[in-house]
């Protein structure tokens, strides 16, 4: 079981307030992510989880039993953080045991956690290699092999990848996501990715100044993003925002369209030129300088030949246009 909950949990650094009242519910083998821009709290909220910070008030539930006091080794929670924090001088296979050798588990019991870890991990050929032997990627399956053979509730994730190129990150971000499915384990894990967060959650709970703008899976935030930050933020690249006489038009202050859902065609809503245009094989992003609707990001087809000065017609599609109200509210 591994279902956390917080109940208007708070935390403050001297007068500063970082993380208002907030509430929230991760239930028993989600995949849940914390997203948002730097300085939104959600490292601050895995670590209040975790019981590295106390909270200054408010409630953490974890499987039923209050866990607000609970001393970190005790929640039985596993975090994996950003820097490995392995041991260099130590085999893989005696960084991986070494929680269970603190716990004091027999040796044969030891091998037999490791080996299974490895396995899962495709670790085995490289049990008795050293961390400084290895390449980034195999390092931080080092970490997570030392949090699975600890069988917690829940593992913490604090942005695990972002020490890795970016290829590597893929392959990481697949790889945890298959670990994921095999464990059927609660996870939580914390990026400012929203291209992780859209790839791997169940959930997503977008963090803006420490509290909560929205909650639910990815296409949820995708499609019906409840106010202009969550449309902002969710989509790459990001929405268009529109205002003036076009938002008026539609009875909005701020207009919404995606960079996808707009078409290049002639007899269009809006005309401009090219200014950049990025290829990039399959798909091409340009910068249109419009008169009616100001510079708009659109995203079209590879194999469209558009370039630096083109005149183009573009169109929104149907029912593809969202709205918001003076305070940024999804109407």
């Amino acid at each position: 079981m591994g279902q956390i909950t917080l109940s208007a949990v708070t935390k403050s650094f001297g007068e500063v307030n970082v993380i208002p009242p907030l509430d929230l519910t991760i239930n028993d083998g989600e995949f849940v992510v914390f997203v948002g821009p730097s300085g939104c709290g959600k490292s601050t909220l895995l670590r209040l989880i975790a019981g590295l910070e106390d909270i200054s008030s408010g409630q953490v539930v974890i499987d039923g039993k209050d866990a607000t006091d609970t001393a970190p080794g005790s929640r039985g929670l596993a975090m994996v953080f950003q820097s490995y924090a392995l041991y260099p001088h130590m085999t893989v296979r005696k960084n991986i045991a070494f929680p269970l050798k603190m716990a004091g588990l027999s040796p044969d019991q030891q091998k037999a956690k490791v080996e299974q870890a490895a396995k899962v991990l495709n670790l085995t050929n490289y049990l008795d290699r050293r961390p400084g032997q290895l390449s980034g990627g195999q390092r931080q399956r080092v970490a997570i092999g030392r949090a699975i053979v600890r069988e917690p509730a829940a593992f913490l994730f604090d942005e695990p990848l972002s020490n890795l190129d970016a290829a590597l990150r893929v392959t990481m971000r697949q790889e945890i996501s298959e670990l994921h499915q095999s464990l059927k384990t609660t996870m939580i894990y914390v990026t400012h990715d929203q291209v992780e967060a859209m790839t791997m959650a169940d959930k997503i709970v977008v963090l803006n100044a420490g509290r909560i703008e929205q909650v639910g899976s990815p296409l949820e935030l995708y499609r019906q993003p409840k106010n202009l930050f969550v449309a902002g933020f969710i989509g790459s690249p990001k929405m268009n925002f529109i205002t003036g006489a076009e938002a008026a038009r539609e009875g909005c202050t701020t207009l919404g369209v995606r960079p996808e859902h707009i078409a290049v065609a002639p007899g269009g809503r809006w005309t401009g030129v090219v200014g950049l245009a990025e290829h990039l094989g399959s798909d091409t992003f340009l910068k249109v300088q419009t008169a009616e609707a100001g510079e708009l990001t659109v995203r079209v087809s590879g194999e469209m030949a558009l370039h630096h000065g083109d005149r183009v017609s573009l169109s929104p599609q149907e029912g593809k246009l969202y709205r918001f109200d003076h305070e940024g509210r999804a109407l």
